[in-house]
């Protein structure tokens, strides 16, 4: 089993992270052939991104409860054995109809990682120690969706959409053997109540009752929100707008993406001297900036794919400042309800960004207005809600009362 405090765990814990979100960034490139594939259209392929962040947002409301109760690793195992049975579901589908219910349950068994894996790292790291823990992670974890659209692309030229759902699965299946062999149990006190309706909503109560903790949540929300109408008409913006292949949406896809990397690994060296809270006011104030450039960029009608990706660079270097740090400042007041308030967050967050991505997606036929000013909407709201709120999260910092 791999010691707390390794890089071999916290590599481990950014891998289970990913898995969810790695599902959508790697078939991004093949949402045009998908859509001829089933004969389908825009809308509906696109929906299976919607679909797969409502079944991620209720998958992470019920593994956090469980997992406070009967332990961290059980609950991983179980998430991952949907998640595998699911991508096979996935290769196999003959409709869109089919593809949708697959990719909800896809994100389902996703979904466990991205709730236990913070459970963990709650479970071993405080604070700051906590915050920069994080950042490692989302660190590990930005090259996926650096690599994953260039991949993917590559596996769609080469072996279609189905190929690139194959090998989905494949991964899942070597994360969740290595879950098995090195993950070891860090739950240390486990929750002395039996998990029902009634024990789920008081534990929801309290960590909800937080003043910080709700702030937290508002801030990383809005921020997320806009990543999520990015992911979700990026391939068509790109591919349809701006006349770019499947090979190299990937590529450039990735300089987007490449500003959440940097984000994450500037967060990770900064957030111990700076403290979580400034990091988050960098970061939003990154977004804010990202977004109105898209904006302006739409506005001013340049031709170039370029003039839209690098203001998104800027926006999503924002977003991996203010998500790990928002996560670990949210869950640090609750060491005894790591799960749930883990689960809480992970479901309001996923559950507003399905709504942004699903208006965004019905909204496509009007070119890339609406990814614009979605982005310019939520970067300015992330801003606006880190200067509101620093009030209320000094007061609450580190006080949990039941």
């Amino acid at each position: 089993m791999l010691a707390p405090g390794t890089f071999a765990l916290t590599l481990l814990l950014a891998a289970l992270s990913a898995t969810g979100p790695i599902s959508t960034d790697l078939y991004l490139p093949s949402l045009p052939a998908i859509a001829a594939g089933l004969n389908s259209d825009a809308s509906h392929v696109q929906f299976t991104i919607s679909a797969f962040l409502i079944g991620f947002a209720f998958g992470q409301i019920v593994y956090g409860p469980f997992s406070d109760r009967h332990g961290r690793k059980p609950l991983l195992l179980v998430s991952m054995g949907i998640f595998l049975a699911a991508s096979a579901m996935c290769v196999f589908a003959t409709s869109i109809e089919m593809l949708v219910v697959a990719r909800v349950l896809q994100a389902f068994g996703g979904a466990g990682g991205v709730v236990l894996s913070r459970a963990v790292v709650r479970d071993l790291y405080t604070g700051a120690r906590a915050g920069r823990e994080m950042s490692i992670i989302s660190s590990v974890m930005a090259f996926a969706p650096v690599l994953a659209p260039m991949f993917g692309g590559v596996l769609q030229t080469a072996f279609g959409w189905r190929g690139v759902f194959a090998t989905l699965g494949l991964i899942g299946a070597c994360v969740t053997l290595a879950t098995v062999f090195f993950l070891p149990e860090t739950l240390k006190v486990r929750a002395a109540a039996k998990v029902s309706p009634a024990s789920i909503w008081q534990s929801y109560r309290i960590v909800f009752r937080h003043g910080g903790y709700r702030s937290y949540l508002a801030i990383c929300t809005a921020i997320y929100a806009g990543l999520l109408a990015w992911l979700t008409a990026a391939a068509f913006v790109l591919q349809g707008i701006y006349k770019l292949s499947a090979f190299e949406f990937g590529f450039v896809f990735a300089i987007g993406s490449a500003g959440f990397l940097a984000g994450s690994n500037i967060a990770a060296r900064i957030v111990t001297r700076l403290g979580i809270d400034k990091v988050i006011g960098i970061g939003a104030l990154l977004a804010a900036v990202g977004g109105a450039c898209v904006l302006l960029s739409v506005m001013l009608g340049f031709k170039s794919s370029l003039t839209i990706v690098l203001p998104v660079s800027v926006y999503l270097c924002g977003l991996g400042m203010v998500l790990p740090q928002s996560i670990a400042g949210a869950m640090t007041p609750f060491p005894e309800r790591a799960g749930a308030a883990s689960s809480l967050f992970g479901f309001i967050q996923q559950t507003t960004a399905a709504a942004s991505g699903a208006v965004v997606g019905l909204l496509l036929g009007y070119g890339a207005w609406p990814l614009a000013v979605a982005i310019a909407l939520m970067g300015l709201t992330t801003l606006v809600l880190w200067i509101a709120t620093r009030g209320v999260r000094k007061r609450n910092a580190y006080v949990h009362r039941d």
